[in-house]
């Protein structure tokens, strides 16, 4: 099991974060590798997620789920998820929080992720290297557009390219 913890101050309003994190469309757009989120008819609260992810030399198209649980509006929720691919499988569990501080929305992310197959193989540092790496790509494109930096995709990669670490708290 592989824990990570994140936390990232963006400069808008707890509302606007909170609202982007429920966007289907605006979350798509920002997960690096992803080719289709859509909402899973069968549940509520539940999204069916493909992805194309590349670890060091173990490239895959990880098809999966997200749901949402535990959901408190504008404060907190959790995140199930679990994908499986020719790599392997990826399991994985998150806690995101969101708080005021003044102007700014502080996010703070606390999440174990669990490997196996060819992609556990690689080794726990790198796979949890590259699950922050992802996390951080994520999270500058959201807040990118959060604070009203790009609307588009190719926004995103261009914003992306101009957001340094420092925007990054831990």
């Amino acid at each position: 099991m592989i824990e990570i913890a994140r936390r990232y101050t963006f400069q808008a309003p707890p509302d606007r974060v909170w609202q982007l994190l429920m966007d289907t469309t605006a979350l798509a757009s920002c997960i690096p590798g992803c080719e289709s989120l859509d909402p899973d008819p069968e549940t509520e609260k539940r999204y069916v997620i493909r992805l194309s992810v590349k670890l060091a030399a173990v490239m895959g198209t990880y098809d999966g789920s997200v749901q949402l649980v535990d959901i408190v509006p504008l404060r907190s929720y959790g995140l199930l998820a679990d994908g499986r691919g020719r790599p392997g499988f990826v399991k994985g569990k998150a806690a995101i929080a969101l708080s005021r501080e003044g102007e700014a929305t502080v996010l703070t992310v606390a999440g174990e992720v669990q490997t196996g197959g060819a992609i556990a193989r690689v080794g726990q540092r790198l796979i949890k290297s590259a699950a922050r790496l992802m996390m951080d790509r994520f999270f500058k494109r959201l807040k990118a557009v959060a604070e009203g930096r790009a609307q588009t995709g190719a926004d995103l990669d261009a914003a992306e390219d101009v957001v340094d670490d420092s925007e990054i708290d831990t």
